[in-house]
């Protein structure tokens, strides 16, 4: 009786101790959120966020081992929309897109998902391009999220032309280079931020811009 006591103790325990380490990572992450945006990646310190969340210096160092590490747990969070472990790509969300049928809703979902991805994480994505400028190891970060985001563009054209959905002019090279370029952060940016364009109308263009320069649908249109 007083092992199964115990046993049941240390379970409660061990959850408790993992609740609170969940915590602890939302609540520096949001700090760093907050002192990213208002002062920059520069010139943001670990005492800083440590302060600001109050998580000690120690634990935010274990947690993430470094200020570029936190950078980067807030872009996936921002990415994904939410903290699990699981890799976008992964997701059954995409999953069901790559499997969509029909090459204009499937366009028109992936535009809205990169439209909603670009709105979480557009301005973080900013202040990590800005930060590998002068420092390699961000730099290097933003090459893996480059080759991240290729490898998903990539899958949607796979699976245009798969569905012998591409215009006869535009190959499975072509269809993921221009995906690359409409569905890019900087786009999104120069658009949404820059010109003050809405959601929906950047939404609207983008899925329309897809459909006119990747699907066969349009030659026979015009």
């Amino acid at each position: 009786m007083s092992r199964t006591v115990k046993g049941r103790g240390v379970g409660v325990a061990s959850g408790g101790g993992q609740a609170r380490t969940r915590l602890a990572r939302r609540a520096v992450i949001e700090a760093a959120r907050a002192l990213f945006v208002d002062r920059g990646y520069g010139a943001t310190t670990i005492e800083a966020v440590s302060d600001r969340s109050d998580v000690p210096p120690a634990t935010v160092y274990r947690l993430f081992s470094s200020k570029l590490g936190i950078l980067k747990a807030l872009l996936d969070v921002s990415i994904a929309g939410d903290d699990q472990a699981i890799p976008v790509l992964d997701r059954p969300e995409v999953a069901a897109l790559l499997a969509e049928p029909d090459p204009d809703e499937l366009v028109a979902g992936f535009a809205r998902f990169n439209v909603a991805i670009n709105e979480r994480s557009g301005q973080i994505y900013q202040i990590l391009a800005s930060a590998a400028c002068s420092e390699p190891e961000a730099a290097n970060l933003l090459g893996e999220y480059t080759q991240q985001r290729q490898q998903g563009q990539r899958r949607i054209a796979r699976a245009l032309a798969r569905a012998s959905a591409l215009r006869a002019d535009v190959g499975e090279r072509d269809a993921a280079d221009l995906i690359h370029v409409f569905m890019s952060p900087e786009v999104y940016r120069l658009l949404v931020t820059d010109r003050g364009w809405s959601r929906a109308r950047y939404e609207q263009w983008l899925k329309d811009a897809l459909a006119q320069q990747l699907l066969r649908r349009t030659e026979r249109t015009t």
